[in-house]
């Protein structure tokens, strides 16, 4: 049987290993940052009837504008937006943000052209970046894992990219980005901006997003999933806020009839419901702080976070303590930072068993 050595494969992909989280078959499964809630009954049965209206025109090709569906998800982004409306013109979905990245970068990067990022990072912006050609630059960020407008600048100012991607709040730390390192971003560079908000929802409550930016801003995108909040992370659907001639570009690049009659069916009945998916949200808030405030009470050190989960320090063998933990039965994430690792704020009962049985556990 041939290996990968073995294949006339692309000379950057060669040594490259692909993007993977461990899947350890676990009841506490704390490591990608799902919405561990279930899906509620009633929102389940909406989206049931959605799909079973699909199907009976599933021999034919969906809408490949999916117009339905970028009109609904107009109507929720502009729930938390206060400077006007979004227009569905300003709506563009894919096969989760990791496919919208992708179509940015097929249209803005390429061959010739490169994106700054701030590691660390979501770690899938530099493969992406890798698999469409593009050169990938980074910048860094403070000692607190912030990023100022000063430092953002300067890091612009020294790379010259054609694309520079922030991650609002940042994953894996969970730390906030300013529409002030925004802005500074945004004049620093004649490139596109992109802001991954895949946990926009998570930030706490009255915070102004990146879409307060985007009137006369041509060039900043503004990436968000329903993954997180939405709990919807096995019907992969992400989408993009921004000026519609960057929709435009994106229609260039999307494979034909991309977004399935089935995906854009079972999104319209979690949005149509988006009232009951997002009462998860505040618990999810309220264990991420429990976390936040009783983790230090356990000896170890915790970034700030506006997200879902909490990355802790002052952990002295990060890969020991994983073990202990996945032998209790608790899969977190070891993401390479030293002496860190990540835990995603699961429902009480989950976050009280992971913090029980830390406490147990020799740091």
């Amino acid at each position: 049987m041939a290996g990968l050595t073995d294949l006339p494969l692309r000379d950057d992909l060669r040594g490259k290993e692909p993007y993977g989280a461990p899947m350890d078959p676990v009841t506490y499964a704390l490591n990608v940052n799902e919405n561990t809630h279930p899906v509620p009954p009633e929102v389940r049965q909406a989206i049931l009837s959605h799909i079973s209206r699909a199907l009976e025109t599933i021999n034919r090709y969906p809408d490949r504008e999916f117009t339905a569906l970028r009109e609904a998800l107009a109507s929720y982004a502009t729930r938390s937006h206060r400077q006007g409306t979004l227009d569905a013109s300003m709506v563009w979905a894919a096969n989760g943000s990791n496919e919208v990245i992708q179509q940015v970068l097929q249209a803005f990067g390429g061959q010739g052209r490169s994106v700054l990022g701030f590691p660390p990072s979501y770690s899938m912006h530099p493969i992406i970046a890798e698999s469409t050609g593009t050169t990938w630059s980074v910048g860094s960020r403070e000692q607190d894992f912030s990023l100022t407008p000063a430092g953002v600048e300067s890091a612009i100012r020294l790379t010259r990219p054609d694309v520079v991607f922030l991650c609002a709040p940042n994953n894996p730390t969970g730390t906030p980005v300013s529409l002030e390192t925004i802005e500074a971003a945004y004049d620093a560079t004649d490139g596109i901006v992109l802001v991954d908000e895949a946990y926009v929802e998570f930030h706490s409550e009255g915070s102004l997003t990146a879409s307060e930016l985007l009137p006369g801003r041509e060039r900043l995108l503004v990436s968000r999933t329903m993954s997180k909040a939405f709990a919807f992370a096995g019907a992969r659907v992400g989408y993009l806020l921004a000026d519609p001639a960057v929709i435009d570009a994106l229609r260039l690049v999307r494979l034909p009839y991309h977004l399935s009659g089935i995906t854009q069916a079972a999104a319209l009945g979690a949005l149509e419901n988006a009232e009951v998916m997002l009462a998860m949200v505040e618990d999810i808030r309220q264990q991420r702080d429990r976390l936040l405030q009783e983790l230090p009470g356990l000896g170890y050190t915790v970034c700030e976070s506006q997200a879902n989960f909490v990355l802790f320090g002052g952990v002295e063998n990060p890969k020991a303590l994983f073990e202990q933990l996945l032998s209790h039965d608790i899969l977190i994430r070891d993401v390479g930072i030293p002496h860190h690792l990540r835990v995603t704020a699961g429902t009480e009962a989950e976050t009280s068993y992971f913090l029980e049985t830390l406490a147990t556990l020799a740091r």
